[in-house]
């Protein structure tokens, strides 16, 4: 029995898309005008338009002066509230200031603009972008749910000039991603009518691939064993030092070798390894993973690894082919590199 509205509803909604988006260009700047601002009744104003025909019926059908007054002054109530919820969209600027990259799963932060030039401020604006129709668990989807107006809307509850707002936006896969329609809605001042209008952004964010973590410090990690003292056995990653050497009065005592003391074989300072302390490739044919998008994680997560650290690295990808790829190092550079992750066919 639901398949008959489900397929009645599915086209109507694209063919309704598909005409607000041509009322509305993509632009990173939007002035709310007579094109695409939208009006209608509310929820709430849904029942008080049930009121105005019931009204206005039982005062023709009886013929009474008094109900046809209080249908006439609902009317009017009506008509104050349809011209001011309008006015409080038409005239917006909005304009995109900044949009964030995020990795796979996460949500990327969208820098707004808005600006009123009006004297009269504006209330009550609730600003949101579109929902995703990515499929998600159940539990998911209850998350999102109850979340859902905490993260992706913010309401503006009074505007007068211009105020910068940030929104987020959910992801799912890495790569480009097209950011949904921005509706701006309110209801003021009474809730019986809906003033809402839609803004298409042009520019586009990247999703890098979420960081999956390896062991790629093996690969670099050169041990000097040799300098440490005979009867001394250690093991990578359990004694996280490089080498020892004779104790020097006004050193730190944290570094002594108290097990060497215990032994009486004197005062050793431990010399912590510095298995990255050197310029680093992380090149993709090295990566221990078998699928391309699991490469790409581990990429990322040497990428943000190293990028704290403040190591020289560079980054060579499949499609770099022999050209020569790019050196640095910080937070800069490795925000550099997630975009060329990003943008990995």
């Amino acid at each position: 029995m639901n398949f008959l509205p489900k397929a009645l509803t599915v086209p109507i909604s694209s063919a309704l898309s598909r005409w607000f988006a041509s009322r509305a260009p993509k632009k990173d700047s939007a002035t709310l005008n007579l094109r695409n601002v939208y009006i209608f009744f509310s929820r709430e104003g849904m029942l008080f338009a049930v009121l105005l025909v019931i009204t206005f019926i039982a005062g023709i059908n009886y013929g009474n002066n008094l109900v046809l007054g209080l249908c006439f002054y609902l009317v009017s109530v009506w008509l104050i509230s349809f011209h001011v919820t309008f006015a409080h969209i038409s005239g917006l600027q909005v304009r995109l200031l900044e949009v964030t990259m995020a990795e796979a799963g996460a949500s990327i932060w969208v820098t707004l603009q808005i600006r009123s030039d009006s004297r009269q401020p504006r209330r009550q604006l609730v600003l949101s972008f579109e929902k995703s129709h990515h499929k998600t668990g159940k539990r998911a989807k209850k998350k999102i749910k109850n979340n859902e107006d905490s993260q992706h809307s913010v309401l503006v509850p009074q505007l007068q000039g211009e105020q910068v707002i940030r929104l987020s936006v959910p992801t799912h896969t890495r790569g480009q991603l097209k950011l949904p329609r921005l509706t701006i809605k309110t209801v003021y001042p009474l809730g019986i009518m809906r003033a809402w209008s839609y803004v298409y952004f042009a520019r586009t964010a990247w999703v890098y691939p979420k960081p999956e973590a390896f062991d790629w410090q093996t690969q670099h990690t050169v041990a000097h064993l040799e300098d440490l003292p005979t009867g001394g056995q250690y093991r990578q990653g359990q004694d996280d030092f490089e080498r020892l050497d004779n104790y020097v009065e006004g050193e730190s005592l944290a570094r002594v070798s108290w097990g060497h003391v215990a032994r009486g074989q004197g005062m050793f300072t431990k010399h912590f390894a510095d298995p990255i302390g050197h310029e680093q490739t992380l090149d993709y044919v090295d990566m221990p993973a078998a699928h391309h998008e699991q490469k790409l994680s581990q990429l990322a997560y040497g990428v943000i690894t190293l990028g704290q650290l403040g190591v020289p690295f560079t980054v060579r990808l499949p499609n770099d082919g022999a050209s020569a790829v790019p050196m640095g190092e910080g937070d800069r550079f490795a925000q550099a590199c997630l975009l060329r992750l990003a943008k990995v066919p």
